[in-house]
């Protein structure tokens, strides 16, 4: 339902009164609002006018002086007067071109009344018609106030809300949005759209109107209404002003609906990973929140991005990796805890090829262009360990947060560490709170050590390469770029500190290589209390 709640300058023309009328100039600005009719019959009326008004006279003011014509009509154009009425031949007999190209080309009326007519009874007929319409603009505002409420309880999206912005006004409404997802009520031709319709007038132009729609301080987009046909009313201000508080409102309620949805996804996810749920539970809440999917396992990543990694980038990074490991069959869910990135992998694929897969899709992670600027920042890749059972996913978070600590220990070069990759440090890492095992490396290397120290050697080196080749001779001379002399230089040291069957006696072999792996682990890295510090809130 349209509401008329204006009167312009063409409708007046239409009443009875009106009927022996003729519109000499600024036929373009018949669609002006007349707000009031005044008679006016003195030269100086600037403080006398609000705007909006159609004034009615006889031209005893002015008489034959056009000039005094000319000056009177620019007072009412820069008052915003809605048009001038002149009675023809009491006391004005012609009006002169000048006064009619002032009119035109400020898109004023000039109407001239061809007899004698009487004013009191077109005040009385006007203003009786405008003080009716200003009592149903209040009843239709009160219907529309009710009508928009009803909708906030029960829409899910704004378009029925524009939808019945524009049954009341009967206007072009767009809703310019923030993601350019503007939205168009009656919905407008592709051409039109791309002229960007809402920029067609000047910012002050009668014939559109906009409001901002803020949202606790941000700005969520602008409503705009566009006329075509007639000027931008006080109700249609009104509609507009009601509908972007009830937009508001709406996207209020969106925020706080998404909010409570990712602080319930966000619980959801850090109980898993804490191992509480069960195997039914995991795969109810899975489907719940992420969609029904068929999982034959997963496993977690874990590592930490740049502080200076601004949160739209930090967005367009993880749904670009989401991307990357869709094509490589994992769904990938991600949080934040303690610092860290965490991603959850789901395999998606019955093959038994998910490493495979999975290291694929971490080189093309690596080899971005986005993180190989920031490469040298991000502080490692740890994958845990692969399960096939769901309500498992928290062991995998733990031997992933055990991978990255070893891995820093290690000091390797490589970005990307698999738990399951780290065989003797994971042996290691078991009795690394025992007081017995440093004994141990102590009565097994420390001969070693004490020689390093004392003649600045390399026999603690030699000892883990000739170790790593087999005893391969050859092979390690290579490694460590030594000559075969000196290399069997060291090996006779070796065998003086450590016994000449170091490496025949295959269980002492064993217990060396354990020691050697538990002194890197142990004594390997200078991280100091800081190393500690966040070893201890990974865990």
């Amino acid at each position: 339902m349209q509401h008329q709640s204006s009167l312009s300058v063409k409708d007046i023309l239409n009443r009875d009164h009106f009927e022996k009328t003729k519109v000499i100039a600024g036929l373009e600005g018949l669609t002006r609002q007349v707000k009031w009719v005044h008679v006016v019959e003195v030269p100086n009326i600037k403080k006398l006018l609000n705007g909006n008004e159609l004034i009615l006279s006889t031209g005893v003011v002015w008489k034959e002086n056009h000039k005094l014509l000319e000056d009177f009509l620019q007072q009412l154009i820069d008052c915003g007067a809605a048009g001038l009425c002149i009675e023809i031949g009491t006391y004005t007999s012609n009006i002169p071109d000048s006064v009619i190209q002032l009119a035109n080309h400020n898109r004023f009326p000039i109407i001239l009344f061809m007899q004698e007519v009487q004013f009191v009874n077109i005040t009385q007929d006007i203003h009786a018609v405008l003080i009716n319409q200003h009592y149903q603009t209040i009843q239709d505002l009160e219907q529309y106030s009710l009508k928009l409420n009803q909708k906030l309880l029960t829409i899910e999206n704004s378009n029925e809300m524009l939808k019945l912005m524009h049954d009341y006004t009967g206007l072009q409404i767009i809703m310019k949005t923030n993601d350019e997802k503007d939205l168009f009520v009656p919905e407008m031709n592709s051409d039109t759209k791309r002229s960007d319709p809402y920029k067609l007038f000047p910012n002050d132009s009668p014939f559109v109107a906009k409001r901002p729609v803020i949202v606790m301080e941000k700005h969520f987009g602008e409503l705009f209404i566009l006329s075509t046909e007639r000027e931008i009313n006080e109700f249609d201000l009104l509609i507009l002003d009601r509908t972007t508080t009830a937009l508001a409102q709406l996207f209020l309620r969106e925020l706080y609906v998404e909010e409570k949805r990712r602080t319930e996804k966000h619980e959801w996810i850090t109980r898993w990973v804490d191992g509480e749920y069960g195997e039914q539970e995991a795969l109810v809440n899975l489907a719940y929140y992420e969609g029904k999917m068929r999982v034959y396992g997963g496993t977690v990543a874990i590592c930490k991005l740049p502080l200076e990694i601004s949160s739209s980038d930090r967005t367009y990074l993880n749904l670009f990796i989401r991307s990357i490991f869709e094509q490589q069959g994992f769904h990938l869910i991600t949080t934040e805890r303690h610092g860290y990135t965490v991603y959850i992998l789901l395999n998606l694929r019955g093959d038994g090829a998910w490493k495979h897969r999975l290291s694929t899709g971490m080189e093309k992670v690596l080899n971005t262009e986005f993180l190989k600027k920031h490469a040298s920042q991000i502080d490692r890749i740890a994958v845990g360990q692969y399960t096939e059972a769901l309500s498992k996913i928290g062991l995998s978070y733990q031997t992933a947060s055990e991978a990255l600590k070893l891995q820093k220990k290690k000091q390797s070069e490589r970005l990307c560490t698999y738990y399951e990759d780290l065989h003797m440090y994971r042996v290691i890492s078991l009795f690394k709170t025992q007081n017995e095992f440093q004994e141990m490396i102590t009565e097994y290397l420390q001969p070693v050590i004490d020689y390093d120290e004392k003649y600045n050697g390399k026999l603690l080196q030699t000892l883990r390469t000739y170790l790593s080749c087999n005893g391969s001779k050859k092979e390690t001379a290579k490694q460590l770029y030594v000559v075969r002399q000196t290399l069997y230089y060291r090996i006779e040291k070796l065998e003086k500190l450590l016994g000449e069957d170091f490496m025949s006696n295959a269980e002492k072999r064993l217990a060396i290589e354990l020691m050697l792996f538990a002194h890197e682990h142990l004594n390997g890295g200078n991280h100091g209390q800081a190393l500690k510090a966040e070893d201890e809130m990974m865990s």
